[in-house]
């Protein structure tokens, strides 16, 4: 259902893809979304339990465009670095596939924000405990459900490491 990567020397392992996707702080979500035409936004985002978890208001282009499709992308670029001299760039970054819905479980909803709080702010558990509280109805969840993930480096990269 999903293409190969075409370049397979570029490609990453789980493991080191995984440690990309927790490393960074922010992704961009791709929607279909008004007229078919794609929507893309930058987000915060947790990964935990194969899932990435994303906080947003009630309302919006994201959330109306996951309530009419809930397939999405989601990528991070964990390193770009310029090689002017070989006309090049060194890279890392992540694609996903998957499909978004948006938790209405209480349960659900406190564990996905928990889990930005576990990422964003773990010196500050306890106040974040009083800050689930003081947004929890203002606050939208979304899971995004990975049903295909790709980590993918620069040549250079990769051979530097054998």
């Amino acid at each position: 259902m999903f293409r190969e990567m075409r370049r397979k020397k570029q490609l990453l392992s789980k493991e080191k893809t995984i440690e990309i996707l927790k490393s960074c702080t922010s992704g961009v979500l791709g929607v279909v979304g008004d007229d078919g035409y794609p929507y893309t936004v930058p987000v915060s985002y947790a990964l935990k339990d194969d899932k990435i978890f994303i906080h947003s208001a009630k309302e919006g282009h994201k959330i109306d465009s996951i309530k009419r499709n809930d397939k999405v992308s989601f990528c991070v670029i964990g390193k770009d670095e310029v090689i002017q001299k070989t006309f090049t760039t060194h890279f890392r970054s992540v694609s996903i596939f998957g499909r978004a819905r948006i938790l209405t479980d209480d349960s659900e909803k406190r564990y996905a924000l928990e889990s930005l709080i576990e990422k964003y702010s773990p010196d500050y558990i306890e106040e974040g405990q009083q800050e689930i509280e003081r947004a929890w109805d203002r606050v939208c969840l979304i899971e995004v459900k990975i049903e295909h993930m790709t980590g993918k480096a620069a040549i250079e990269i990769i051979n530097s490491r054998k």
